[in-house]
């Protein structure tokens, strides 16, 4: 190797440490649970990143478990949220009880799905917001980098929330994107709670892809009041729960 390709390769070293460090050093949101966060580059949710979540129950229209999930980091997000959507289904008391308050909330409400992207990226240029989010079924390569990168320059996270009415729109949702994260959120029935009402709803959580790490799948308990997540008791100590892995990347 001669000296011209010595100092070539020195300086890609160097670019490519500088560029690591930048992106260990952009800030997380920890989900506070070490079980999953120990499983995120930086030990949270990348903010100033694009995230991508889908619904993986029989009810995926509605996407209520995938929507709960999303207003729950929201609501640990300090600021006004920008929701961009086409039908107005979005159930305010829901949010609420994921400790996302209405009032913090900017529904932006287009007529066309196509109009949602566009939306986003321009919210994204606000730096003032907690968050960007948007319900779409289709994200290709091109839109997803653009809202990653708008997300990257502004520093505010922005989530696609997938929406599917058929098997053909649900396998819309399974398409490549530039996403830093792709989520599923599934409803899971372990057990019955002990009176009708009672007790906190279970999701699996499954990471399909995410940036600098590794699929990984967990049971956990739904957001509460304040948004956050929980592990639960019964299968904290159980070793799957730590070890349950996916091999689906998306």
């Amino acid at each position: 190797m001669h000296a011209g390709q010595k100092d070539v390769l020195a300086g890609l070293r160097q670019e490519i440490g500088r560029l690591d460090g930048q992106f260990r050093l952009r800030p997380t949101l920890p989900f506070g649970i070490p079980e999953v966060d120990l499983r995120l580059p930086g030990g949270g949710l990348a903010e100033g990143a694009l995230h991508d979540v889908v619904e993986g129950g029989p009810a995926g229209e509605f996407s209520g478990s995938a929507t709960l999930f999303t207003a729950g980091i929201a609501a640990r997000l300090r600021g006004p949220v920008l929701w961009c959507l086409n039908r107005r289904d979005l159930f305010a008391p829901g949010l609420v009880n994921a400790g996302l308050h209405p009032d913090r909330v900017i529904f932006a409400e287009t007529f066309r799905e196509q109009d949602i992207l566009p939306a986003m990226e321009e919210g994204l240029r606000e730096k003032g917001l907690a968050a960007v989010i948007g319900e779409v079924t289709r994200l290709g390569l091109t839109a997803s980098r653009r809202l990653q990168l708008a997300a990257e320059t502004s520093g505010v996270p922005a989530f696609i929330l997938r929406r599917w009415w058929n098997v053909s729109e649900k396998e819309l949702t399974g398409l490549p994107s530039a996403a830093t994260t792709r989520w599923r959120i599934t409803p899971f029935m372990s057990h019955a709670p002990p009176a009708p009402g009672l007790g906190r709803a279970r999701w699996q959580v499954d990471l399909l892809r995410c940036r600098g790490g590794e699929p990984h799948s967990w049971i956990l308990e739904a957001c509460d009041e304040k948004g956050r997540l929980a592990l639960p008791a019964d299968l904290g100590d159980r070793q799957d729960q730590t070890r349950r892995r996916h091999a689906v990347v998306g």
